[in-house]
C-alpha cells in the first residue's frame, strides 16, 4: 500500500475529525503531488462532517466558503480548508453549480472532480482512495477526465483549459476521449471571465512545455481566447530568415527562452501583428514590414483584454515593440538603446532577440548570435562601468538648475534631457561642475 507522508497539522486535523466519528481525507493536487515526489503547495482536507460539525470540533475556524460547504481551520495561523463532501447541483454558467448538497460517500464527491490525477485522497488509516485509476494515470503520463469527459467539461469550461495546463506543467498526454470532448465544447470558454483565462494562460506559457498552444490551437481553444494566435498559425513565411509558420516560429521562441513571465509572454505577442501587414515580393518572398509596431499596439490590446496589470502591459508591450530593433554594437549605440528601452528592460530585450533569432532559420545565424554578444558584452561594461543612460544618474538635478537662473517649469526638464543627451554620447561629461558649465552656456 502507498504511504505518503502528510504535515503534522494536516495529520491532527484528519485525527480530530475521525475521533469525533466522521470521515476525512486530505485531497485532490496535494496527494498528486505528494505522488510524484513534490512538495504540495496547500493541503486541502474533504469530510463526511458538515460545516456545522467541523465547528463544534476546532476552536478557531473561518466561513471561507461556507455556501460550498468549505470551513477554514485555523492552526498556528496557517489555514486548512475543510470541505464537506458534496455534489454539485446543475451547471448554468459553465462555471459554477446552481446549488451544492452534501453526501456520506467520499466516491460521490470525487466523481465531481476534474481529472483522475486529481481525484485521489488519502488518510494515514485507509491509505489511497482513488476510484477512478489516477495512480495509474500517473504512471502512463495521462491527463483523462473523471467520468464522462462532455460532462466534466459542461460544468467547468475552463477545466478544457486547465487540461492543456496539467498536461504542460507534467509533461503528460491527453487522453483522446477528453481531448475530443475538448474540442466540442471549447466554445463555452467564452463563458469564462478573462481574470480566469489569464491565470491558466500564464500557466501554460511558464510551463516547461509551452509548445502545448499547439494544443490550444487545435483544440479550438485559442479561436475562442486568443484569435490573433490562430492567425499566426495560418500565416507562412516564405523568407530565408525563417523555416516556420509564424505561429511555430513564436512556439519555438518560447522554448528558447527561460521561464520567465514576461519573457514569455513577450516570445508570444512578438510577431502578433505579422498577419496583419504581410506582402509577397515579385520574387515570391513575405515581408512584414513596421509589424513591430502593430505587434506593439495588439499587444497592449491583447493585454488589456485579459485583464493583466499595468506593469505586464507596458514591459511585454515594450519588449514587444523594440524586438526588433536594429542596435549598432557600439557603447554609444547600446547607451542609446538602454535610455530608451528602459535599463532594467535592456538585458530583456537581448534575450527576447536571441531567443527570436533561435527560433529562425540557420541563415546568418552565427552572425545574428555574434552581434548579440558583442551587445550583451557592451551593456556589461556600461553597468560596471557605471555609465549614465537616464535622468536619475544624471550629476546634476533640478534644483542645480534653478540656483543658476533656470525657472521652474517645462523648460527645466528640457534642459536635463538636452544634458543627458550629451552624456549618454560623452560620459566623461557627466560629473556636476561641467554640466554646470554646460548648462550656463545653453542659458546664454
Amino acid at each position: 500500500m502507498i504511504k505518503i507522508s502528510l504535515p503534522s497539522d494536516v495529520n491532527f486535523i484528519i485525527d480530530m475529525i475521525t475521533k469525533a466519528g466522521y470521515e476525512a481525507f486530505a485531497v485532490g493536487g496535494c496527494i498528486r503531488d505528494a505522488i510524484l515526489g513534490r512538495i504540495p503547495e496547500d493541503y486541502d482536507i474533504t469530510t463526511s462532517a458538515t460545516p456545522e460539525e467541523i465547528k463544534t470540533i476546532f476552536k478557531k475556524t473561518i466561513d471561507t466558503g461556507i455556501e460550498h460547504g468549505t470551513v477554514t481551520v485555523m492552526l498556528k495561523g496557517v489555514g486548512y480548508e475543510v470541505t464537506t463532501y458534496r455534489i454539485d447541483g446543475k451547471y448554468e454558467d459553465a462555471r459554477h453549480p446552481s446549488s451544492v448538497s452534501y453526501t456520506k460517500s467520499l466516491r460521490e464527491d470525487l466523481l465531481r472532480r476534474d481529472f483522475t490525477i486529481n481525484a485521489m485522497a488519502y488518510n494515514a488509516k485507509d491509505g489511497l482512495v482513488d476510484p477512478f485509476g489516477g495512480q495509474d494515470d500517473i504512471k502512463r503520463k495521462l491527463i483523462r477526465c473523471v467520468g464522462v469527459p462532455y460532462e466534466r467539461f459542461s460544468e467547468d469550461a475552463l477545466r478544457i483549459m486547465r487540461a492543456v495546463r496539467f498536461s504542460s506543467q507534467l509533461g503528460y498526454e491527453i487522453d483522446e476521449d477528453t481531448k475530443t470532448a475538448m474540442k466540442e465544447l471549447s466554445g463555452n470558454l467564452s463563458k469564462i471571465s478573462e481574470e480566469r483565462i489569464q491565470v491558466e494562460l500564464v500557466k501554460l506559457v511558464c510551463s516547461d512545455h509551452p509548445e502545448n498552444m499547439r494544443v490550444m490551437y487545435e483544440t479550438g481553444i485559442t479561436k475562442v481566447i486568443l484569435p490573433e494566435f490562430d492567425a499566426m498559425m495560418e500565416t507562412p513565411q516564405n523568407h530565408p530568415h525563417h523555416i516556420y509558420s509564424v505561429g511555430e516560429h513564436t512556439i519555438k521562441s518560447m522554448e528558447e527562452i527561460e521561464k520567465d513571465k514576461m519573457l514569455r509572454l513577450a516570445m508570444l505577442f512578438h510577431d502578433i501583428g505579422k498577419p496583419k501587414v504581410r506582402t509577397k515580393d515579385e520574387k515570391g518572398f513575405d515581408h512584414f514590414h513596421s509589424h513591430p509596431e502593430v505587434s506593439f499596439e495588439m499587444t497592449k490590446d491583447i493585454l488589456r483584454r485579459l485583464k493583466f496589470d499595468n506593469d505586464t502591459i507596458n514591459c511585454v508591450s515594450k519588449l514587444v515593440g523594440f524586438h526588433d530593433k536594429l542596435i549598432e554594437p557600439n557603447e554609444k549605440a547600446v547607451r542609446r538603446a538602454m535610455n530608451e528601452v528602459g535599463e532594467i528592460i535592456f538585458p530583456l530585450l537581448l534575450m527576447v532577440k536571441k531567443a527570436d533569432v533561435m527560433a529562425q532559420s540557420d541563415y546568418k545565424r552565427h552572425e545574428k548570435l555574434q552581434r548579440l554578444a558583442t551587445l550583451w558584452s557592451l551593456y556589461t561594461k556600461i553597468c560596471e562601468n557605471n555609465q549614465c543612460t537616464n535622468l536619475k544618474e544624471l550629476k546634476i538635478k533640478g534644483q542645480d538648475l534653478i540656483k543658476i537662473g533656470y525657472k521652474a517649469g517645462p523648460g527645466l526638464g528640457e534642459e536635463l534631457k538636452r544634458l543627458l543627451d550629451k552624456v549618454i554620447d560623452d560620459p566623461s561629461l557627466n560629473n556636476q561642475d561641467t554640466l554646470i558649465k554646460l548648462a550656463m552656456e545653453d542659458l546664454r
